[in-house]
């Protein structure tokens, strides 16, 4: 509502009766329809000003991790120069791996899928609605061929702004088999061969947290295994409540749910009173190892105790951890702890080795978080270390000094296919202070990166692109 009113002078906003108020509204939503719709389109057309033949560098076809073609849609879309991608995800404020699904959408729909796109283009369906269709018919298993898709376009079109996602992958499905794109497979349905085609999957969604640290799981399983799962999960519930439980059913069947993930690890769940040095002591088998890394600020109480603030930060997938959820997964049975201790981020850590040593590496992933290229989120834990200047091998025989130390003044994590954008194009980053970063694209876009997130700073004046420089391999 503010949004909307904002360019509204407040007597203007005063005078609105609840009709004007709703046409506002939906004159708005209708612009944005209209805004996302020209997007795709002008992100079709970037990638059309960078076809595969854009790698100008000859050394890019022979050199191990640079620039190669990029597949982002379904067969018979255009291949992609794979480093065009980010830039746009930078404009954008969005990361590669979305800018490449949102360049993506927009060529399976202008190439697979026309009679949607001329839908979506004309303002008849919405581009959301149309990305759904689009992301469907690209990550379809087996791939849809030209002529699948076409089909799938033409069932879609008429009831696009209707269709949901259940009747689109029911329509998948049948496309699947009226173009025998499934390999019949008679051990499995000897019929047809295509119930192979297999729906069976646990997804836990584990990027929507619920604020009381809850996530959302779905399943489809064997009828067998449902059974197998509903009566443990069945008999968890019923003797927790039997040890004095008073929790709600659900919630006893949901802590039942994580006790077999702590527990069953085989087929033989309980071992018979067996000293089995890999039981716990309660006939149990050894859960499995999960590592979580865990911060929270301490300070030190006049008594000599450590008072820990009430709600800190868990490094796998950035999310905000309570204390008390700390305290009650430690009073779980079957729970290792391991304290390590803190690390001084301020201090200045180097080795004069090129390879990055664990104590560097520690500090630089507490430091960072994430990986540093502009709104990426990989965890840095599964980055690289890049040097930001350079590492000269040779400055040490010729008696030069070291240009790019290995230094924590001078190194930051980036994940591989950041770390490869940065070492073969002409992408750029300097170091502002430790831990803060400004970044310069290849047409001379500048963002600042800290451990906050990314802040995209003054567009570039219009005028020709930069000429990349060249890379030592």
């Amino acid at each position: 509502m503010i949004g909307t009113l904002a360019g509204l002078a407040q007597a203007e906003a005063d005078a609105l009766s609840p009709a004007g108020l709703l046409a506002l509204i939906r004159s708005r939503k209708d612009a944005e329809d209209r805004a996302a719709a020209d997007q795709l389109d002008l992100a079709a057309r970037w990638a059309d000003l960078h076809p595969p033949e854009s790698i100008h560098s000859a050394a890019a076809f022979t050199v191990p991790g640079s620039e190669h073609e990029e597949p982002i849609a379904g067969d018979g879309c255009p291949l992609v120069a794979e480093f065009c991608i980010a830039e746009l995800g930078t404009v954008l404020g969005i990361s590669t791996t979305a800018a490449k699904k949102l360049i993506g959408h927009a060529l399976e729909l202008r190439h697979r899928l026309p009679r949607l796109w001329a839908q979506v283009q004309s303002g008849r369906v919405p581009a959301w609605r149309a990305r759904l269709v689009a992301d469907t018919t690209i990550h379809s298993s087996p791939a849809l061929t030209p002529d699948a898709a076409r089909f799938v376009d033409a069932q879609v079109a008429a009831v696009a702004g209707k269709i949901g996602t259940a009747q689109l992958d029911r329509l998948v499905a049948e496309t699947i088999k009226r173009f025998d794109l499934a390999a019949a497979d008679p051990t499995s349905d000897p019929e047809d061969g295509y119930l192979f085609v297999d729906p069976r999957h646990v997804t836990i969604h584990d990027e929507d947290v619920h604020f009381a640290g809850t996530v959302r799981i779905e399943a489809e399983l064997g009828l067998a295994d449902a059974i197998d799962l509903e009566n443990a999960v069945a008999h968890g519930a019923a003797a927790q409540r039997a040890l004095g439980s008073t929790d709600s059913l659900d919630a006893r069947r949901a802590q039942a749910l994580g006790e077999l993930a702590r527990t069953q690890t085989a087929l033989d769940l309980f071992s018979q009173g067996s000293a089995d040095p890999s039981s716990d002591g309660y006939g149990l088998p050894v859960a499995r190892e999960v590592v979580l890394h865990a911060h929270f600020d301490a300070t030190p109480a006049p008594d000599g105790s450590t008072v820990f603030g009430s709600t800190g930060r868990l490094e796998e997938r950035q999310r905000l951890l309570l204390l008390d959820q700390l305290r009650s997964w430690c009073g779980e049975s079957r729970t290792k702890i391991t304290i390590k201790p803190v690390i001084d981020l301020d201090s200045a850590l180097s080795t004069p080795a090129y390879e990055v040593p664990d104590r560097i590496r520690e500090q630089v992933v507490l430091r960072d978080r994430t990986c540093v290229f502009p709104w990426c989120g990989r965890n840095a834990r599964a980055c690289d270390i890049d040097h930001v200047v350079e590492f000269d091998h040779d400055a040490d025989a010729e008696g030069r000094e070291q240009p790019g130390p290995t230094t924590t003044s001078n190194v930051a994590a980036l994940c591989r296919s950041h770390h490869r954008l940065k070492t073969h194009s002409a992408w750029r980053y300097d170091v502002i202070a430790p831990g803060i970063f400004e970044w310069t694209s290849p047409h001379g876009h500048r963002y600042r990166r800290d451990r906050h997130g990314t802040i995209a700073l003054d567009p570039p004046e219009a005028g020709p692109p930069r000429i990349p420089r060249q890379r030592r391999p």
